[in-house]
């Protein structure tokens, strides 16, 4: 099988490439092999590759930036998308893109279900938003999985950003009052593996595409993730200038940025659960394993 992969180098996209080894050739590309930016760029790839499977975990994810930059963000999250979906459709291929629970305002009492219409709050849940519509409209063999807070060893996360200024201050206010779940890049790269190889084994014509919620189970805050992550790094022997019961929770009005975020992102991964009978463990075991491999000595 002949994979195509976009991004790389993100978070998603090197653990993809780990995943994916075993299952068949893959032409993993960076915006130096591809800008996104350009349609016609993303055709003459997948015309000169004629991939069986495009993966795209590639996507605009400065959120804050984006709204100072929202043609470039509506580019790389929702024309890319579509053309890759074009020329999936064109050539016969399948594809696998990745959305956001920021397609989301947060405001439900529940956890998001894949049937709730999104209600985007800044450019770049609307960018994601109208990617995930147009792949959905223009590629029938599709597979999007909505995800949450992705973190991994590899690249720019949270969890690393807590470890340098705990390391730098002595004071942290983290923000108390948004929920959902920090999901390893690892875990969604396997589980990716797993259903691609599902897909090898059953064939196209009748297995169940469509739009999924996959993030990792259990629910938390910003600031108790902040904790957990310096708790690890304490158990770790790394050296920190403050404890993790000394950061202040803080609310989203003290802390005004300039995208406004969820106050609820939790998916419901029931669907993606019971269609094809994979276990999500808990936020905690994933960003164990990662903080593992950042603390290692």
């Amino acid at each position: 099988m002949n994979i195509l992969l976009t991004g790389k180098n993100g978070q998603l996209g090197f653990e993809l490439q780990r995943a994916l080894a075993p299952l068949g050739r893959i032409v993993a590309v960076d915006r130096e092999e591809c800008d996104l930016a350009e349609s016609e760029a993303i055709r003459s790839l997948v015309r000169s590759v004629r991939p069986d499977l495009i993966i795209n975990p590639a996507a605009y994810t400065a959120v804050d930036r984006a709204e100072s930059e929202p043609e470039l963000a509506a580019a790389l999250n929702a024309t890319a998308p579509a053309v890759l979906g074009e020329e999936a459709r064109r050539i016969g291929a399948w594809i696998i893109h990745y959305s956001t629970d920021y397609v989301f305002d947060g405001t439900s009492s529940r956890p998001y279900r894949e049937t709730d219409v999104p209600n985007p709050l800044n450019v770049y849940g609307r960018t994601k938003r109208d990617g995930d519509l147009a792949l959905r409209h223009c590629c029938p063999h599709h597979l999007i999985f909505r995800t949450s807070w992705v973190v991994g060893a590899h690249g720019n996360n949270f969890a690393k950003t807590m470890l340098r200024l705990a390391a730098e201050r002595d004071r942290l206010s983290i923000v108390a009052d948004q929920f959902g779940a920090p999901t390893s890049a690892a875990l969604l790269a396997d589980v990716t593996a797993q259903i691609v190889g599902r897909v090898l084994r059953a064939g196209l014509s009748g297995f169940p595409f469509g739009l999924y919620n996959l993030s990792a189970g259990g629910v938390t805050t910003w600031h108790a993730y902040a904790r957990f992550v310096l708790e690890q790094a304490l158990e770790a022997g790394m050296p920190l200038t403050i404890q993790p019961s000394r950061i202040q929770a803080i609310t989203t009005a003290e802390y005004p940025l300039p995208a406004r975020r969820p106050a609820n992102s939790q998916l419901d991964t029931t669907l993606f659960r019971s269609t094809f009978g994979l276990t999500l463990p808990d936020w905690q075991q994933g960003l164990h394993h990662i903080l593992q491999q950042i603390l290692r000595p």
